[in-house]
């Protein structure tokens, strides 16, 4: 047949009526393939989903970071010895080797004054400050015997995060979604949220990508107005010119980088198409009115102290994030080195943070999240129990020095066994007795909830393998399922 004769037999609604299932094939082929589930390459760049090094537990991780050393003794590792000691410095032996920020170990005991009670069915003990997050005990893993090897904030957060207290290198997150990849293409796959006065001693190094591409690194969103400077176009720049200015720029640096080498344009041209697909996405993502009445004052994102709803609100972006497969969300609330008036700001912050922290856990739980959500809780370190006292007149300004030697955090979620406690201390919490967890060993375990083996984790960088948690980490089984 030939195309004049097809033309006579085949009108325009026929040729519409027979094509129509090839054309609807040809949409379902492109979303299984954005999906993954077909054998042609995931559009969506470097961080599209990568393979785990085996199967994981969990798929997302929300990191609810307490900066500047929450104190357990307020917390989470009752101490009653320290009622017999305070005002009294505890024996030589028992300090022995100790080394603090501010303070000398002969320096006085402070009992704390806040009590404590027992949560769950597992009958954990903790502060009756945080009873929304007690309500949460038989989920949770409680960490009595972290140590870690810097009494300064920005070390220890350099540590926490990097694996050294050398600048310069990935954070978590970034380690993470180089490992992983992302299943959001119109959103960062490391996402960090901000609370509290000032900011954090480590600033950007808590989530840089270091010597990793830098489309690895954390994107922040801003507490008030809009959630990232500069996503919205200026007057007169309509969506088609803005798409058409990305196109030239994208074939510009595509040219740019095939001349140089330059691995780095790579990671700008994902950067720009990621902006472009976000000034959709983040406004719908960060519009908290659509939330139901229930979940606003599960949360408490309607509560009348500004701190209190701010964290809330964080909560709740936290938890449509992994909803929108976001990989790591690193929260980072400000404010938690209470040197001063510990037993006036302890109170204070923990009822601003203790129901939308129990709330994320229970809506995330109820939406069948939580089982592939890996939740953390903690600070660089921890508080003496020896008082720091600034104002000698004023015994109501008292307050606690750094100790890495002993401290705790809680975690929940993807792989962990909730419902128990994992280490102890002495009397005093000043020194580890059972089942002693370094910050590189939290580190190996929690990468491994993630399907991740730490020490397969590598990148090549100045003619060395480098990996997270250096030349140490063991996964700690005790905490896992």
């Amino acid at each position: 047949m030939t195309p004049l004769q097809l033309r006579d037999l085949q009108g325009r609604r026929d040729f519409l009526k027979t094509c129509a299932s090839g054309i609807g094939v040809m949409a379902l082929a492109d979303l299984l393939t954005l999906d993954g589930l077909t054998a042609a390459p995931t559009p969506g760049g470097p961080l599209q989903p990568a393979a785990p090094h085996f199967a994981p537990k969990a798929k997302n991780f929300i990191f609810m970071f307490m900066e500047g050393g929450p104190s357990q003794y307020e917390l989470f590792d009752h101490k009653p010895a320290l009622d017999q000691y305070h005002g009294s410095p505890l024996p030589q032996s028992q300090t022995e080797g100790l080394e603090f920020a501010f303070i000398q170990p002969s320096a006085s005991i402070l009992a704390s004054s806040v009590p404590f009670r027992r949560y769950g069915h597992c009958g954990m003990e903790l502060s009756e400050l945080i009873p929304h997050i007690g309500s949460c005990a038989d989920d949770i893993c409680l960490v009595r015997s972290m140590h870690t090897d810097s009494f300064n904030h920005h070390p220890g957060q350099l540590l926490l995060f990097t694996g050294t207290i050398q600048m310069g290198r990935p954070s978590l997150g970034a380690w993470i979604s180089y490992g992983l990849g992302s299943e959001s293409r119109n959103l960062p796959g490391f996402v960090v949220l901000t609370s509290g006065p000032g900011g954090t001693s480590g600033g950007s190094t808590n989530f840089a990508s270091g010597f990793l591409p830098s489309h690895y690194q954390g994107t922040v969103f801003r507490q008030s107005g809009d959630p990232i400077l500069y996503l919205g176009n200026p007057p007169g720049v309509s969506r088609s010119t803005q798409r058409a200015s990305l196109d030239l720029i994208r074939d510009l640096n595509r040219q740019h980088g095939e001349s140089t080498g330059d691995a780095e344009i790579a990671s700008r041209i994902s950067n720009y198409e990621l902006a472009f697909r976000m000034q959709t996405a983040a406004p719908e993502l960060t519009d908290l009115s659509t939330e139901p009445a229930g979940i606003r004052e599960l949360y408490g994102l309607d509560r009348t102290d500004k701190a209190e709803r701010q964290f809330a609100a964080n909560c709740v972006l936290a938890r449509r994030m992994v909803e929108r497969g976001v990989r790591f969300v690193l929260m980072m609330d400000h404010g938690w080195d209470d040197h001063t008036e510990i037993n006036k700001k302890i109170p204070k912050r923990a009822r601003k943070i203790d129901r939308p922290t129990a709330a994320l856990l229970k809506d995330l739980k109820q939406r069948g999240l939580l089982e592939e959500t890996l939740v953390v809780w903690g600070g660089e370190f921890g508080r003496t129990p020896m008082v720091e006292l600034r104002r000698p007149e004023d015994a109501s300004y008292a307050g606690r020095d750094h100790q890495p030697s002993a401290y705790s955090l809680w975690m929940a979620g993807g792989g962990i066994q909730g419902g128990q406690v994992v280490g102890r201390t002495d009397d005093f919490g000043i020194r580890i007795e059972e089942d002693p967890i370094h910050v590189h060993d939290l580190q190996a375990t929690l990468l491994h909830c993630l399907g991740l083996d730490h020490t397969r984790l590598t990148y090549r960088y100045m003619g060395r393998e480098f990996r997270l948690t250096d030349v140490a980490g063991r996964v700690m089984g005790k905490l896992l399922v």
